[in-house]
């Protein structure tokens, strides 16, 4: 049976795509530029059909974060088999801006055409955020977002929109996966002016072009799977309708630095329970001295020292893991964190915490 959208998730869909159909012109006129300066024989149409082909959409998650009724996100995730906005449970790991006439809000109304600030239009209606993984990294297309994540099943392609970038920047490059060519202009565009290809540096358009014609043939596949750690550079997703486990989730990828935890026990019947594949990539983790000042700030190494001391008993690395620890007992616990800040404060620094390790963490020992 067909997926039922809401009449505001359909018209939120419907506007994305009347606004690339608009620019889909001039969008094709930026794709041959490049593809002719890059002197690519391919055609337009041959790079959109194996771009469709090859993407997958994934959501970065934290499982450890804890919600607003005291659960952690993975407890959340097996208990009610369904995945939620950052309306509905009031956390991010980006902005929490989720809220009426907040940034969020306004960006949405911007992007998808008023339709979920329409009169009766619930919270529940929202849609949820991912990334295209169009280069299939291990760690999801947007670690800094959390490190886990979904594979969602291929259907799910046609009931996002997506932008070039970041929608906190508002940007004007948007399509659906059947009118996607102002997204990859932007992309295209990105790429041959500065090398950088959705989080790898120095990647010419030929490069990158001859990746994702190659799809599927990991004899010539030239960016083998591996982790992306893509913190700014990522096609944004825009997924409408309800997402369940059951139904619209293939695999569920881990950090490793989870396994042998509850944590990671919840992340497995998570798997079995909803009968999701479960992977462990590669994972991330940095030595605390080597957390540097001069990225985020010159209070990450202080608080880099504090949950070593507090939180990653003989463990000699920091993870997304330990970091979790001490973002739990900023809820749990926040007169432990008095002389640090605010608990919104402190959360928003160990935030910036692991965008480091995303950036500068080494892959994990075995």
């Amino acid at each position: 049976m067909a997926f039922q959208l809401t009449s505001a998730q359909q018209r939120a869909l419907d506007a994305v795509y009347q606004q690339a159909e608009h620019t889909q012109r001039n969008a094709r006129e930026r794709i041959q530029s490049v593809l002719s300066s890059s002197k690519s024989a391919c055609t337009i149409d041959d790079l959109l059909k194996a771009i469709e082909q090859r993407a997958d959409l994934t959501i970065n998650f934290h499982p450890d974060r804890l919600l607003a009724d005291g659960r952690s996100v993975i407890t959340g995730l097996y208990e009610d088999g369904l995945y939620r906005s950052q309306f509905e449970t009031n956390i991010s790991n980006g902005g929490l801006t989720a809220f009426a006439g907040g940034d969020r809000d306004l960006w949405e109304e911007t992007m998808l055409g008023g339709a979920y600030q329409l009169s009766g239009v619930t919270i529940t209606e929202r849609p949820k955020y991912g990334g295209l993984n169009l280069l299939n990294y291990s760690d999801g297309a947007c670690p800094r977002f959390g490190s886990c994540h979904f594979r969602l099943k291929k259907l799910i392609l046609q009931r996002a929109t997506y932008v070039f970038g970041d929608s906190f920047f508002n940007p004007q490059d948007r399509g659906v996966i059947h009118a996607f060519e102002p997204v990859l202009a932007g992309l295209l565009e990105e790429i041959h002016k500065h090398g950088n290809a959705l989080g790898r540096k120095n990647v010419d358009v030929s490069t990158f072009l001859n990746t994702i014609l190659s799809a599927g043939n990991t004899t010539t596949a030239l960016f083998p799977r591996s982790q992306g750690r893509a913190l700014d550079d990522y096609i944004e997703a825009q997924i409408h309708g309800d997402l369940r486990l059951a139904e619209d989730v293939d695999a569920l990828v881990a950090d490793p630095s989870f396994q042998h935890t509850m944590t990671g026990k919840l992340l497995e019947a998570t798997a079995k329970k909803y009968g999701l594949h479960l992977e462990w990539h590669e994972g991330c983790e940095l030595p605390f001295e080597e957390v540097p000042d001069d990225f985020r700030g010159p209070e990450m190494p202080p608080l880099a020292r504090r949950i070593q001391k507090e939180y990653a008993g003989d463990h000699a690395y920091l993870n997304a893991a330990t970091i979790g620890s001490a973002a739990a007992s900023v809820v749990t616990t926040p007169e432990r964190w008095n002389d640090w800040g605010t608990p919104e404060e402190t959360l928003q620094h160990l935030k910036y915490l692991w965008h480091i390790l995303v950036v500068y963490g080494k892959q994990k020992r075995r």
